[in-house]
């Protein structure tokens, strides 16, 4: 096989639960050696999370923890004990990126905050990812998903109208973070072939939130003082532009094009526009029909959707290239013909788990393929080898250490 894309960098990721390790994740599929910090004794909190094969509990068995850290070595070490935190400074002497996700202050009084460790390894990147940033009067306070999209105006924009907002779904918000956190980790890697020096990435998860997902609506308060949000199942501007149930389901139902709006109606129709459409002129201008009869609309076209299944609807458009999608369910994700012809999942198989499918990668390398090496570490399964091997640590050490809490 080919040298993968990051073949060669080595990476230090002392990170739990999803955010910094999406971001690990990410750099590890493409080559990087990343090494997996957890603590001793319970490890990384994904390790608790499910969902559980069976529905049975087992800190080697969550898939959310194996989806996230397959490709990783992992050992345990304690930081906050003094001899810990001389073995993460050796780690990070070798280092060219750390990802971590603990509160600034705390690294401060560590003594393993950004200015420390960059005397040690002036090429380091540190890559941290918090909720709320290195600055600023949030800094220290601990936040988790909902905290963020709340803070960053994400929460206020999902739901219906009139109705309380909603957090969106699958902490969404830490994987957009361990994406901006490896995006930003390339870029500090591209300015450090011309400068020598690394750099701290401050990534916070409240103002990803707020960059990535509400700048329409920013815009709009900014510009105009507009503070409508939340337009449940619908985006105001144009008819259709929703979502909708049907016979056996939901489709997703988006016509910008006027032609697009007319190819629907006349299968609506059996071949012609309905009457009901033609001849009420407060739904000719497609505007005005989004922002006041939207819910009539819908009304109006749901016994002709609750006559046919999603397919038969995505079938219909698809054939008159109108793009309406159907709102898939997992069962028909994981079986969908378009991700197995790409070779989206993959399955591969783990010591303590078996063998399971996994989500693949987000995009394809013609040249430098990603694949997945190796499954989720078992804990402390690489201690030996990154201690003794790399370190020059005796098996002799290793039980000290172990027994003083250290790993």
């Amino acid at each position: 096989m080919a040298d993968k894309a990051l073949s060669g960098l080595k990476v230090l990721e002392w990170a739990d639960f999803i955010a910094g390790p999406y971001c690990g994740k990410l750099l590890a599929d493409l080559g990087a050696e990343v090494i997996k910090i957890e603590k001793p004794g319970t490890g990384d909190e994904a390790r608790q999370r499910g969902p559980f094969p069976g529905h049975i509990p087992h800190p080697e068995k969550s898939g959310l923890f194996l989806y996230l850290n397959a490709n990783k070595l992992g050992i345990t070490l304690d930081p906050e004990i003094f001899t810990g935190k001389k073995i993460l400074t050796e780690l990070v002497k070798k280092a060219d990126i750390l990802i971590e996700d603990h509160a600034p202050a705390a690294m401060v009084s560590l003594g393993l905050d950004y200015t420390s460790l960059q005397g040690m390894n002036p090429g380091l990147i540190m890559v941290s990812i918090t909720a709320f940033g290195q600055t600023g009067p949030y800094k220290d306070y601990k936040g988790y998903a909902i905290n963020a999209s709340a803070l960053g105006g994400q929460s206020v924009c999902a739901g219906e109208p009139g109705r309380e907002p909603l957090t969106p779904p699958l902490c969404l918000g830490h994987y957009q973070s361990g994406a901006a956190g490896a995006a930003a980790a390339m870029a500090a890697l591209f300015a450090r072939d011309f400068s020598g020096r690394g750099q701290q990435v401050d990534i916070s998860e409240a103002q990803v939130w707020a960059t990535l997902h509400t700048g329409n609506q920013e815009s709009s308060f900014i510009m105009h003082g507009m503070k409508r949000m939340r337009w449940g199942h619908r985006t105001p501007g144009v008819y259709p532009y929703t979502i909708l149930p049907c016979k056996d389901g939901f489709m997703s139902m988006i016509a910008i094009q006027g032609y697009q709006w007319k190819r629907f109606l006349e299968i609506v129709g059996d071949g012609q526009v309905p009457e009901w459409y033609a001849n009420d002129p407060r739904f000719q201008d497609r505007r005005e029909l989004s922002l006041k009869y939207a819910d009539e609309m819908d009304a109006l076209l749901a016994p002709w959707l609750m006559a046919h299944t999603k397919q038969e609807i995505y079938a219909m458009c698809r054939e008159k290239r109108i793009p309406f999608a159907p709102v898939r369910n997992m069962e028909e994700v994981v079986n969908d013909e378009h991700l197995k012809v790409r070779d989206y999942f993959v399955e591969f198989d783990h010591p303590v788990a078996g063998r399971l499918k996994y989500p693949g990668a987000p995009g394809k390398f013609s040249e430098s393929p990603w694949a997945i090496e190796r499954p989720a570490p078992l804990l402390g399964q690489h201690n030996e080898e990154v201690y003794c091997n790399r370190l020059g640590y005796a098996r002799e050490d290793l039980e000290r250490l172990r027994n003083a809490g250290v790993i």
